[in-house]
């Protein structure tokens, strides 16, 4: 019997292909801006949950008062300098970590518990009540997001608390947008229908079978809106209406010290800086998220 070429040409190996998972993790993994991001974002996780042990100063997280050491620059002592009342910068950065991540998830689960439903409402049923949710929406968005929380904590009264309540409450719409327009497109899916047919409710349909499906944009958006609840969060703290003395967060910081600018440069610059990595970093891992995403 003849052999032929091909009868002695070795086998090709089978082609092994990425999971679905494993393949948007590589393409996440190249951009190298969203790693970075992520990185800083996970440092500042860290620095929040154990400031209390890691602080140089424990006691300047509080009004002590060390008047031997006020405006002192850069240091080895004091890394950062220390402020108007002689309190390590330093500390202080670190412990508003905490305060500047809290507001953000605080500001968040508020905005999405608020803006998901209204948007997954209006998109499912549409007719009057489409018009009518999306027409509230219209309204809020008219109004920048800064002076609608700004009128709304003046309202509560200045304090930390008030201030995530209100930019929670002002920071829906952009949700709302999102889940109604991705509604719209999955209500006609296969799965809707098939569900439907199979007597599952309304709220069943829109909570545990359409919701899942346009988790990608929504995650994608509460990442890059993060950034910017922490930065309008620290904007009301420095405009007088949200954190309150001493308490450290970083907008409080600024607006304590820029009296004493260009001659007492850090304690505004390096809460500044804490503000700009921030919400650099949120941006940067919303974008990451974005290639993640991409396939979908």
């Amino acid at each position: 019997m003849a052999v032929t070429a091909l009868d002695l040409a070795e086998p090709q190996a089978p082609v092994v292909r990425k999971s679905g998972f494993r393949r948007r993790f590589a393409r996440f993994a190249r951009n190298r801006l969203a790693v970075f991001g992520t990185v800083c974002l996970l440092v500042l996780l860290l620095v929040a949950v154990f400031a209390p042990w890691i602080v140089p100063y424990p006691d300047d997280v509080a009004d002590s008062l060390n008047f031997d050491a006020v405006l002192a620059p850069p240091s080895l002592a004091h890394p950062m300098g220390t402020d108007e009342v002689g309190r390590d910068v330093l500390t202080r950065v670190m412990a508003g970590t905490r305060w500047s991540l809290s507001m953000a998830a605080i500001v968040l689960a508020i905005a999405v518990s608020i803006g998901v439903p209204l948007g997954l409402c209006a998109g499912y049923y549409g007719g009057a009540l489409e018009q009518v949710l999306m027409r509230i929406t219209d309204g809020f968005s008219a109004v920048p997001a800064l002076v609608l929380a700004l009128a709304i904590t003046v309202l509560l009264g200045p304090s930390l608390m008030n201030a995530m309540i209100a930019i929670g409450f002002v920071w829906w719409r952009s949700f709302a947008r999102i889940a109604h327009s991705q509604t719209l497109s999955r209500k006609q899916e296969t799965y809707v229908t098939v569900a439907r047919s199979l007597g599952a409710s309304d709220f069943h349909i829109m909570f545990r079978e359409i919701l899942p499906n346009i988790s990608s944009p929504l995650l994608v958006s509460i990442a890059l809106n993060a950034g910017y609840a922490v930065l309008t969060g620290t904007a009301l703290s420095f405009l007088g209406a949200g954190a309150r003395p001493p308490t450290p967060e970083w907008g409080q910081m600024v607006a304590a010290s820029r009296s004493y600018l260009p001659d007492a440069w850090w304690p505004s610059l390096f809460p500044g800086l804490a503000i700009f990595i921030t919400v650099v970093s949120f941006n940067l891992l919303g974008d990451g998220l974005r290639d993640y995403f991409s396939d979908e």
